[in-house]
């Protein structure tokens, strides 16, 4: 499957829009292999790296939650809701 990385980036956006909602910062870049994406959200002083394999960067782009990312978006959002 074809695609950019700003289009994942687009996609991952809408379907997690409380990366926005909470004033996260979200970096995507592909990883020296072309196999993973590296996924980077910040906040203040606080900083998440991550990773994307292409299966889930497939489904993402295919309108279907990506779910380790979710969880780990899900988490860091965690750590700033009180």
């Amino acid at each position: 499957m074809g695609y950019t990385t700003v289009a994942l980036k687009n996609k991952i956006s809408e379907i997690y829009p409380d990366i926005q909602k909470h004033g996260i910062t979200f970096g995507l870049g592909l990883s020296d292999d072309s196999n993973t994406y590296i996924v980077k959200l910040s906040k203040d002083t606080h900083e998440l790296v991550t990773y994307l394999d292409k299966k889930d960067a497939d489904a993402c782009i295919d309108g279907k939650q990506c779910v380790q990312l979710g969880v780990k978006i899900g988490e860091f959002i965690r750590n700033f809701e009180a």
